[in-house]
């Protein structure tokens, strides 16, 4: 066999492999379609512009990315992608705009507007960042659905991420919220929230939940904000549980406006300004929480607020057992619990142990209504006593104390 015809058999294989090599090839995915790179863009906006009516995603590339005026989604059904922290969008604005603005074309940004809503939104995995007089950094117009999944937002001259009447099932899970000038998250006329693992640090006010409903904000950790760690005002059906809240300026927890069948329970509230304060709440549970080196009032019951069960929480200094105590001596206050004038309240099988100056104070006796039972009070003095409270209409039974303040 020659040269020539070798040549033809092999060309001829060759021919046959790759047509059968087409015939047995998939189909296309009936209803896929490809997502959208920006890096193929001139600027990220353009790429969010591209997303056709029926959704997309969204994919940024590793890189940090200058952006002066806001970036826009519209759409509902847009998942918008990073590549982690390695993907940064900084938010050179300073004429207080925010970052990233998500909502229909026609809302009016104002208000509670349900006939321009969008659905299922999600942002993840890439860091924002403004500077002192940037806006917000996130901010969402009734988008329901909307979901914030490992997302960096720092250094914002307001919120940084707010949710302004996001009314279905919003949903903020392991992101990192850092030195934002005003709120780490405000949530504003929003319905049946998860707030879980994340990380707040150093914001004026860790978190905000105003006029809504069922939020559940577990397992996050809140450390050294300027103000207040979480605000709940005209709000009920809520839990706030499993946090750490440390170092707070003010108060830990705060509950005001018309609140009512609230929890907050099994959180580590720690060395805050204040604990929890139930300014106007009614029908709460208080309860095993561990409140330790408070500054002031660790918990407070004001004269707004009635029909409030305080159980199995631990109030208490720095006692590391033997005499000693972790703290030096400047450093050494441990509030214990304060009623103003509070109606209708159970405080029961707590432990105050070492708080100063008393365990439970009854700042106002006007109207008072409470019983005390099963606590116990260790080098601690309190205003409870084993009978009747005289004028209070409180009672007193079955609590013990070892080693009182003299």
């Amino acid at each position: 066999m020659n040269r020539n015809s070798i040549l033809a058999i092999v060309v001829s294989i060759s021919i046959l492999c790759l047509l059968g090599a087409a015939s047995t090839e998939s189909p296309k995915l009936p209803g896929a379609r490809a997502g959208i790179h920006a890096a193929d863009f001139p600027s990220i906006q353009a790429a969010l512009d591209a997303v056709p009516e029926e959704g997309g995603v969204v994919i940024l590339p590793p890189g940090t990315f200058e952006i002066s005026e806001p970036l826009v989604i519209h759409q509902s059904d847009v998942s918008f992608h990073g590549s982690g922290s390695s993907t940064h969008i900084k938010n050179v604005n300073e004429s207080g705009q925010p970052a990233i603005v998500i909502a229909h074309q026609g809302h009016t940004r104002n208000g509670n507007d349900r006939q321009h809503e969008l659905w299922r939104v999600r942002l993840a995995n890439f860091r924002i960042s403004g500077n002192a007089n940037s806006g917000d950094g996130i901010v969402a117009y009734n988008v329901n659905e909307i979901f914030v999944d490992g997302i960096s937002v720092s250094y914002h001259g307001g919120d940084g991420l707010k949710l302004s009447f996001c009314y279905e099932d919003p949903r903020i899970v392991s992101s990192l919220i850092t030195y934002n000038k005003k709120v780490g998250v405000n949530l504003i006329g929003c319905h049946d929230i998860v707030v879980s693992s994340n990380q707040f640090e150093e914001n004026q006010d860790g978190l905000h939940c105003i006029d809504g409903y069922n939020l559940c904000m577990t397992g996050n950790c809140l450390d050294d904000h300027l103000g207040d760690g979480v605000v709940i005002e005209n709000t009920y059906g809520s839990v706030v549980s499993g946090n750490m809240i440390e170092e707070c300026q003010a108060a830990a927890v705060v509950m005001d406006r018309d609140c009512y069948g609230n929890t907050v329970s099994a959180n580590v509230i720690a060395h805050n300004g204040a604990g929890v304060d139930l300014r106007d709440a009614h029908g709460c549970a208080i309860s095993a929480n561990t409140f330790t080196i408070m500054q002031s009032d660790a918990v407070r019951i004001g004269p707004n607020s009635g029909r409030i069960a305080v159980s199995a929480n631990a109030f208490s200094d720095s006692y590391i057992g033997e005499g000693s105590l972790k703290r030096t001596e400047d450093d050494r206050n441990a509030a214990g619990m304060v009623l103003s004038g509070a109606k209708d309240v159970l405080v029961s099988s707590n432990a105050f142990t070492g708080v100063r100056p008393t365990a439970i104070s009854k700042a106002s006796s006007d109207g008072a209504r409470a019983a005390f039972t099963g606590n116990l009070f260790v080098d601690t003095a309190t205003d409870v006593e084993s009978e009747t409270m005289s004028g209070s209409k409180s009672s007193a039974a079955g609590n013990f104390s070892i080693r009182p303040i003299e």
